[in-house]
């Protein structure tokens, strides 16, 4: 169980988080919304270790680990995908999946999490994670390897950036396979629509405050009321096929 307790965060004077409290049980699919600048992916980089909140608490599973470091919180089970992928110069894609999974894998056993985000496993194993990939490459590479870690809870800021409708529909598939195998809690910031759908609950973050939380029945009608979003939450939510 993840539990966030008056967090809150700022930087050179401004308030992008403001006294959050947030509960999130094991096993639960939660996706995380809400306008551009109000503060969501800055609270995932604060799970995650990456940042340092100005005030609060962060428990998991019964312990402290505000002070943790992102090495000790990944050590713990927490898995973090960002929005822009990071390139390793001189690693291969085999290498990733195996500190990923933290062990040696055999080059099957890699290539089937490659062909889970829809890449020919063939075609990627052996190239190195740098320059010569795509953003959507370098994207799909990094999911496979949180799905090669397996961990309590999984993080991903924005996975559908940069992956093309194909893909993204592929990797719908991945999550709802996800929330059935690892049976760990899945966190996503997103505003795709088909994201948003497949939720156990949606949290909606504004202003650096927890606007709304319910279900996907309950929340993700209100949200789409108005096209761009503009009435409910100021940002823009992207429909099925956009």
């Amino acid at each position: 169980m993840l539990e966030l307790r008056n967090l809150s965060y700022g930087v050179e004077g401004k308030d992008i988080l403001k006294n959050v409290n947030l509960t999130i049980d094991d096993g639960k699919f939660i996706v995380i919304t809400g306008p551009n600048g109000g503060g969501k992916s800055t609270l995932a980089k604060i799970i995650a270790g990456i940042l340092t909140p100005s005030e609060g608490q962060i428990l998991f599973n019964g312990e402290d680990i505000t002070s943790l470091s992102i090495t000790e919180r990944a050590k713990l089970g927490i898995s973090f995908a960002f929005q822009q992928p990071v390139r390793f110069k001189g690693v291969t894609v085999k290498d990733l999946i195996n500190l990923a999974a933290g062990e040696e894998l055999s080059t099957a056993a890699a290539c089937t999490y490659l062909s889970e985000v829809g890449l020919c496993a063939r075609d990627y194993i052996e190239r190195e994670v740098d320059a010569s990939l795509s953003g959507g490459e370098l994207k799909r590479i990094e999911i496979a390897t949180v799905l090669a870690r397996k961990t309590k809870l999984s993080l991903f800021d924005e996975p559908e950036a940069g992956i093309d409708l194909w893909s993204f529909k592929n990797l719908i598939e991945v999550f709802e396979g996800m929330r059935k195998e690892i049976k760990g809690s899945i966190i996503i910031i997103s505003h795709q629509e088909r994201i948003l759908n497949i939720a156990d609950e949606i949290i909606v973050i504004a202003g650096g405050e927890l606007a709304k939380r319910g279900t996907a029945a309950e929340i993700l009608p209100q949200l789409l009321e108005d096209a761009d979003g503009s009435a409910t939450t100021g940002c823009r939510f992207y429909r099925e096929g956009e």
